[in-house]
């Protein structure tokens, strides 16, 4: 019979995502037929599954720890946050529209079906299902209609797990407090708590372990130390946009957008030795970059009123004016254009002047494009002129069609088998709309080349770099600091008594 936990955090960021994908890791280590669930993500990193529907990065990162395809039935319902106040709604990874936080709040009980239709297809196809949860479940303003929290575990008739985070302080608080504010059947189906981010040594805490399950009546069953596999992370906790030094070697800057989407574009480039990423939302920070990157964005026309209202356009056009290669990926590569039109309201009407350095123009639709897409890049000039004919696998999440004028950058391949034209460049200033492209170890090492060779730094130590492999190490290592931390006979345990 098909077995079932559920990891929940006493707040956003307390390491719930690693460690359901450390568990998801763990379980398929052992043999076991495993899949990751989370039924509402709310985020901006998304992701495009090999059928063309959008589903959140972190459940895509639990799938890749259990040696799995990413399927969308693993996130069925996803947020994508448009403003402070409201997101767009995708059901099964497909758009239903934008909602306010109140008009989302009042239906999303009638997405119940939807969810468990997801849950209950991947519970027949696999031994072990392991549910993340959302925020914190003593957030008891939110707790009606509850559908990702213990509302979930209800629904899944799962046992679940409490993480809290030491490294932000008050962990005992953290949880004492969460589990005070449950009720009585949560308290029982909550089965042990976990210690996550522990720097030091452990016996410094026993007394307050003991104190804690005096209270609770909660067994701690583990303490998890601070780990550095590099995994993605969500994006609105990352400390990768906290990234400011600079290292002996190459600069590639990323324009850290208010609405930034998918930044794990870039994370390859975190992997080379001598390349620095830095996130920067401010002309003075820009400094002497020998890249800048304008990456995805789920607001286009705000976030480039914002950058031309900070000065970071300026600063961005004299740069490229300079020699300095420039690159737009989705949102950035619209933002690059000369104009974009909104004629359906899609993000507030009107059109906005774009930055001018591409001759491009958007006009966003209703309709949006979810594809998986492969081909090669066709048309490259200025310092990348070597990517000619490589090869790129990636995924278009996009509203609106960009017109252009001149070479395409790639011709690509969509799902459907469609061909067609992506991109453009013009000297160094180059968009795409393919998030992933530097997934592909042979562009990202001719970008990396071309510009250590600018800056007359030896190159050679990135002849043996392999993503896919580097990207399997970091959740082996995940996986065995998680499960030498972890009680793990109880937790087995747990799943087979279920509640």
């Amino acid at each position: 019979m098909p077995k079932v936990i559920m990891i929940q955090g006493t707040m956003s960021g307390a390491g719930k995502s690693l460690i359901a994908g450390a568990l998801c890791r763990i379980f398929t280590q052992d043999g076991y037929k495993t899949a990751p669930f989370k039924s509402q993500n709310m985020a901006l990193n998304s992701f495009v599954t090999s059928d063309g529907f959008e589903m959140g990065r972190a459940q895509v990162m639990q799938a890749e720890a259990a040696m799995r395809e990413p399927d969308v039935r693993m996130n069925p319902i996803l947020l994508k946050p448009t403003s402070d106040v409201g997101s767009q709604v995708i059901v099964n990874g497909k758009p239903i529209g934008n909602m306010t936080a109140k008009e989302y709040f009042s239906k999303k009980t009638e997405l119940i079906p939807h969810i468990m239709e997801a849950y209950n297809s991947l519970l027949e196809e696999n031994d072990i299902i392991v549910i993340e949860g959302a925020g914190s479940p003593a957030e008891i303003n939110l707790k009606t209609n509850d559908i990702v929290n213990m509302g979930m575990a209800r629904l899944a008739k799962s046992p679940v797990l409490l993480v809290g985070d030491i490294d932000r302080g008050g962990v005992f608080a953290q949880l004492y407090g969460t589990i005070a504010l449950l009720e009585k059947r949560e308290r029982e189906i909550t089965k042990g708590l976990i210690i996550n981010k522990f720097r030091g040594d452990v016996s410094i805490l026993q007394s307050g372990l003991d104190m804690l399950y005096e209270l609770t009546e909660k067994p701690v069953l583990g303490v998890i130390p601070y780990t550095n596999a590099d995994i993605d992370d969500e994006d609105s906790l990352t400390e990768r946009f906290e990234q400011r030094d600079i290292k002996n070697g190459i600069d590639i800057t990323v324009i850290r957008l208010p609405r930034i989407s998918n930044f794990t574009d870039f994370t390859p480039f975190e992997c080379i030795p001598g390349v620095s990423i830095r996130y920067v939302s401010r002309p003075r920070e820009l400094g002497e970059p020998d890249m800048i990157i304008l990456p995805g964005t789920k607001n286009t026309m705000g976030d480039l009123k914002w950058l031309r209202e900070s000065g970071l356009e300026a600063a961005i056009c004299r740069k490229a004016g300079s020699g300095v290669p420039v690159m737009g990926i989705c949102g950035g590569y619209q933002m690059l254009g000369r104009i974009i039109a909104d004629p359906e309201n899609t993000e507030g009407g009107g059109s906005i002047r774009g930055m001018g350095l591409l001759d491009t123009e958007t006009v966003f639709k209703s309709g949006k494009t979810t594809t998986r897409v492969s081909g090669r890049i066709i048309a490259t000039g200025g310092i990348f002129s070597a990517l000619n004919g490589i090869r790129i696998d990636g995924y278009e999440i996009h509203m609106g069609c960009t017109a252009s004028k001149g070479e395409p950058l790639a011709e690509i391949t969509d799902n459907n088998g469609n061909i067609k034209p992506d991109g453009l460049c013009s000297g160094n200033v180059y968009g795409t709309y393919v998030h992933g492209i530097f997934d592909n170890e042979e562009a990202v090492k001719v970008i990396v080349e071309a510009l250590m060779e600018r800056r007359g730094i030896d190159y050679s130590d990135i002849d043996s770099f392999d993503m896919r492999l580097y990207k399997q190490r970091q959740y082996d290592i995940l996986a065995d600091t998680v499960r030498n931390s972890l009680d793990m006979k109880t937790i087995y345990d747990i799943t087979e008594q279920g509640i």
